[in-house]
Formats: C-alpha cells, sequence, structure tokens
C-alpha cells in the first residue's frame, strides 16, 4: 500500500480505477481498516469509477508525522485528513462513502467543502448535523463502551487489550457467524498502531463533549452542529440488524436531507454490510455513484420530484428495505 504526506500524517491508501475517472473516496470505520473495502472498491473501479480507499490516522500504516502532533480522533479532523489527502492527490471534487467513524467523517466533509463533495453514502451511523442528542437508556446501553473510555480505568483497559476489546464489539454487533476469526486477526494488526489507543479514546471521549475536538478542526465540528440539514444526493445504508445502532436510531435521518434522499435497510446484515453484503451495497452505491443518470434511476426520480418541491413524496420514494438482499447475504468474512 503506498503511502502520501501532508502536513499531519504520512497516509496509506490504495487506488483503483482509471485515471480521469469520477472519484469515490471510501471512509473506513471502527474498529477496522481499509481492508473492509476489500469487496466494494474493486467492483466500482470496474464500473468506471477512480476510487480512493484511504487509512485513517491511527490504524495500519498510516502514521503521524510530529510528535507535537495531537492524537485525536474526532470526525471532525477524520475530515480535515480526507481533504489534506485529496489535496495530495491532486483531486479537487469527488464523491465519498463511509462507514461508522467515517460516515461521520463523509458528512463533515460535505459540510465542510460543499463545493467539493458531489455526493454522499453513509452507512450504519446516523449523521450528527445539529449536535449529537443524549441517548435514549436502551442506546446508552449498547453504546456502553462509550461510557467506559470515558472513565480512567475503562480507557486503561483497552490500553492494555485493544484486540479483546474490538472483538467484542464484532461479536455483537452483527448476526452470530458473520465472520471467521482469521479475518479479524489479519483486521486487527491495524489496531497495534502506537497511537490507535489514544486516537480510539479521544473519539469517544470528544463526541460526548467529555474533551475537546481537534483544535485545528474545532471550526468544522462547530459548523456540524450548527448545520441542520444537507442538500446534496445522498443514500443511508443501514443493517436490519446491527447489535450498535438499531434502525430505531434513524429514524429521523430522512428529515436531515433536503436533496435527493435514498435510505436502504438491508436485510439480515447488522453493523459491517460492506463486509456482510458487500454485492449489496456495491449494487446501491453504483446507483448513486455510477448509474444516477440512467433514465428511470431512483436518484433521478427524486432529485425531480424535490426540485418540483414535493419533498415529502421524495422521501416517501426513497425509504426501502432491502429485500432482495435476504437469501443470500455473504457472511464469510474471508479477505472483505
Amino acid at each position: 500500500m503506498p503511502t502520501i504526506s501532508t502536513d499531519h500524517l504520512s497516509i496509506a491508501y490504495d487506488l483503483y480505477g482509471p485515471e480521469g475517472a469520477p472519484v469515490v473516496l471510501l471512509l473506513h470505520g471502527w474498529p477496522d481498516d481499509a481492508t473492509t473495502w476489500d469487496k466494494v472498491a474493486p467492483r466500482l473501479a470496474q464500473a468506471g469509477l477512480r476510487v480512493v480507499v484511504p487509512t485513517l490516522r491511527g490504524f495500519g500504516a498510516t502514521r503521524f508525522r510530529h510528535d507535537h502532533t495531537p492524537r485525536t480522533g474526532d470526525s471532525a479532523i477524520l475530515a480535515m485528513d480526507a481533504i489534506a489527502l485529496m489535496d495530495a492527490l491532486g483531486i479537487e471534487r469527488f464523491m465519498v462513502a463511509g462507514h461508522d467513524w467515517g460516515s461521520n467523517a463523509a458528512e463533515a466533509l460535505a459540510i465542510g467543502w460543499p463545493e467539493r463533495v458531489q455526493r454522499l453514502a453513509m452507512l450504519s451511523t446516523p449523521p450528527r448535523l445539529g449536535g449529537m442528542p443524549t441517548p435514549s437508556f436502551d442506546q446508552a446501553q449498547r453504546q456502553w463502551y462509550h461510557w467506559f473510555l470515558a472513565t480512567r480505568r475503562g480507557a486503561q483497559a483497552v490500553r492494555d487489550d485493544r484486540r479483546g476489546f474490538a472483538h467484542a464489539h464484532w461479536v455483537n454487533w452483527s448476526p452470530p457467524g458473520w465472520f471467521d476469526e482469521a479475518t479479524f486477526a489479519r483486521v486487527a494488526k491495524s489496531f497495534d498502531h502506537p497511537d490507535w489507543p489514544a486516537v480510539t479514546i479521544h473519539s469517544y471521549r470528544a463526541r460526548w463533549d467529555e474533551v475537546q475536538p481537534d483544535p485545528r478542526g474545532r471550526w468544522l465540528a462547530d459548523r456540524v452542529k450548527a448545520t441542520k440539514t444537507l442538500s446534496l444526493p445522498t443514500l443511508y445504508l443501514h443493517g436490519e440488524v446491527d447489535g450498535v445502532n438499531p434502525p430505531s436510531t434513524a429514524r429521523d435521518v430522512p428529515a436531515k436531507f433536503t436533496g435527493a434522499f435514498k435510505m436502504v435497510e438491508l436485510a439480515g446484515v447488522g453493523h459491517f454490510p460492506q463486509r456482510e453484503n458487500p454485492e449489496a451495497v456495491t449494487r446501491h452505491l453504483l446507483e448513486l455513484f455510477g448509474e444516477h443518470d440512467a433514465e428511470g434511476s431512483p436518484w433521478k426520480l427524486a432529485a425531480g420530484i424535490a426540485a418540483a418541491g414535493l419533498l415529502a413524496a421524495a422521501v416517501g420514494i426513497a425509504l426501502t428495505r432491502d429485500k432482495a438482499d435476504e437469501s443470500s447475504p455473504a457472511r464469510g468474512g474471508g479477505s472483505a
């Protein structure tokens, strides 16, 4: 995997697809790494897209260049890392899809650089537009690890056993048997990064205001909280049986998007849809990124209805449950 230097990081990344093609940026989540897109990125490239897949700060081969750079992990600073990467690659305009941490980093990109981000796909983690409300008691139980990381002893436990901590989430967030241990062991090498604990702890503390976001990205964190809606074409994919963010956590998502919008609930899928059912994820991403100009496309229809001022109708058309994927979800783990 090649690396490229920005002011603060040496970023490991993969490139797929032809030069000069429309660009898609794929951002992974936590606890995961860039290989989460291994069964998606090549298919997007085969469809004629240029695909950029970086490794986030604190993971894998991406490294901080300077000792004085804060080891932070809030979504605003992740977005700033991503824009620095695109600048270094000479890419001005692009589309973006993100999962988990990457979902909110992608959202922040769309808010901070609306003239550069053309289309947005968010997987498994709802937007933070307007700020994060205090979770219900049921959701707070699912997010126990957030509160665990907010304590001194919890943070130390994660430093002492980062793989055990991550493994618990892989087990609990998706249906039984969705991954094999060899796959987890390969991915967990990315968690051996010397700064993974610090970046992880900061990410979960910052989102609940237990610590401040990275000072360089404070302007963007504030802008995300101040922004109520987005209008760019957006896809939201959610697993039907997501063990940490069940579909009920996404009920208000459609109201946050005023342009062409589609929300899909993937049957039988948990928190890692791009690993569990990459075929379905690829198909929906191509509808947004690669086939949106085709006659009859849901994106063309929804955009036309939204332009006519019939937003409620557009949202109604765009909410679907992907039952077609129920019969053959890809659960093997493999090298995805």
